[in-house]
C-alpha cells in the first residue's frame, strides 16, 4: 500500500517568506526607533497570525533572534521569547474579526500590558519590589505604546492585511 507524498509543513519559498516577514518586523521597528515606544511590530504581528494562522510565529522569532543579533541579551531578553507570542496568539484567536476598531483594541491593550508581561524576568532576576518598581516607572511608556498601537493598528490593519492576504494565500 503505498501514501500519498505529504507536503513539507515549510516549503524553501515559504522558509523565505518568513524571514523576509520578520525582516520587515525588524526594520519597520528600527524605522521608527527614534519616537519612545512607537512600534509597528505588534500590528503587523497580529496581521500575520490573521493571515498565516501559527505560521506567524516564524516571522516572529525571526525578529527577536535579529533584535538579539543588535542588542545583545539582558533581562530583557528573555521577555522577548514569550511577549512576541501574545499578540502572534492574539490574532490567530481573533483572524475572523472584522472590525478595524476591535483590531486597534485588541493591539492597544497588549501596548498597555507590555510593561506587565515583560515583569517576570525581572522578579526572577531581582526580587518582587524591583520587579514592581521597574514595572511602575514604566507605565508612561506603556500608555504611549497603547495609543500608538491603537492608531497604527486602526489605520494599517485594514489594508495590510488584504495585501498580505493576496500575497500569501492561507493554508491553515
Amino acid at each position: 500500500m503505498t501514501t500519498p507524498r505529504s507536503r513539507p509543513a515549510l516549503s524553501a519559498r515559504d522558509l523565505a517568506v518568513m524571514g523576509l516577514l520578520g525582516g520587515v518586523l525588524f526594520a519597520a521597528k528600527m524605522a521608527l526607533a527614534w519616537i519612545p515606544n512607537i512600534e509597528p511590530v505588534t500590528p503587523l504581528i497580529l496581521v500575520y497570525a490573521a493571515v498565516l494562522g501559527w505560521r506567524a510565529l516564524f516571522p516572529v522569532y525571526v525578529y527577536v533572534a535579529m533584535e538579539y543579533a543588535t542588542w545583545g541579551f539582558g533581562l530583557w531578553s528573555a521577555c522577548y521569547l514569550y511577549v512576541w507570542a501574545i499578540p502572534a496568539l492574539m490574532g490567530i484567536l481573533l483572524r475572523r474579526m472584522d472590525s478595524p476598531v476591535g483590531w486597534a483594541v485588541a493591539a492597544g491593550g497588549f501596548g498597555l500590558c507590555f510593561g506587565l508581561l515583560c515583569t517576570p524576568p525581572y522578579f526572577l532576576g531581582g526580587e518582587w519590589a524591583f520587579a514592581l518598581s521597574w514595572w511602575v516607572q514604566g507605565i508612561p511608556f506603556d500608555v504611549v505604546h497603547c495609543v500608538g498601537n491603537f492608531v497604527m493598528t486602526l489605520a494599517l490593519f485594514r489594508p495590510c492585511r488584504e495585501v498580505l492576504g493576496r500575497l500569501l494565500p492561507t493554508r491553515n
